[in-house]
């Protein structure tokens, strides 16, 4: 039985997209592929897939360019395909929303441990367990993982998902220090790979979107990481 929503395959290898869709499809998936980066982004808004695969090296438009429009309305889980050894590819990636990466070349059979691992974090693994709160309250700051809102003193403030999922992975977990590495691995699913750039770009924006008082929630602990505490 296919799984729900199609998985959406970006590249300008047609072979690539071939196979791929050949082995997606033998796991139980729907698949759709795309070309290029302007037929990416109309079929995006023709299907609503459900995850993005997605080659940087893209015509008409690359894949930061259509990671950057996906991201404007939408929070669909994107795995970006990145040549071997380009860590600024895949910082830039990241830090433009991207959920995971994968280093060309690659097994289908990688991909597809990958897919799994993406939609069930951005799926579960950061929302709720059973018996766990939906809605976290702070002395003027409220957390709605369902509607996935953040009220600051009464007003809404708008968080990408990145940003909202760390927030709230911290939040949940009240009192408890993370290290950095504990933190990428928890949040955006990948390994430590001696690079905190992206971590730490995230935590600046949510203080400064979070202002005071609640930015002094997230605090610093230096050398080590971060934790989240309300503190008086």
């Amino acid at each position: 039985m296919a799984k729900t929503g199609p998985v959406l395959i970006v590249d300008d290898e047609e072979n690539i997209r071939e196979v791929l869709k050949l082995y997606l499809t033998k796991e139980g998936y729907q698949v759709e592929t795309a070309g290029d980066g302007e037929e990416a982004l109309a079929k995006i808004r023709e299907v609503r897939p459900q995850l993005i695969v997605l080659d940087l090296m893209l015509p008409k438009k690359d894949g930061w360019e259509v990671c950057r429009e996906v991201r404007k309305e939408s929070s669909i889980p994107i795995i970006m395909l990145t040549a071997k050894g380009e860590e600024m590819d895949r910082v830039l990636g990241l830090e433009l929303g991207a959920d995971d990466y994968l280093s060309k070349p690659f097994s289908p059979r990688e991909l597809v441990a990958r897919i799994r691992a993406v939609l069930r974090r951005t799926g579960s693994a950061s929302g709720s367990a059973a018996g766990d709160p939906e809605i976290l309250t702070f002395p003027g700051l409220i957390i709605n993982y369902p509607s996935h809102k953040v009220m600051v003193n009464s007003k809404e403030v708008e968080f990408t998902r990145k940003e909202f999922e760390l927030l709230w992975f911290l939040a949940r977990n009240e009192k408890r220090l993370f290290t950095r590495e504990q933190l990428l691995e928890k949040v955006w699913g990948y390994e430590y790979a001696g690079d905190t750039r992206t971590l730490n770009t995230h935590i600046q924006r949510i203080r400064e979107k979070l202002g005071e008082p609640c930015s002094r929630y997230i605090i610093t602990v230096w050398g080590i990481g971060y934790k989240f505490e309300v503190t008086a």
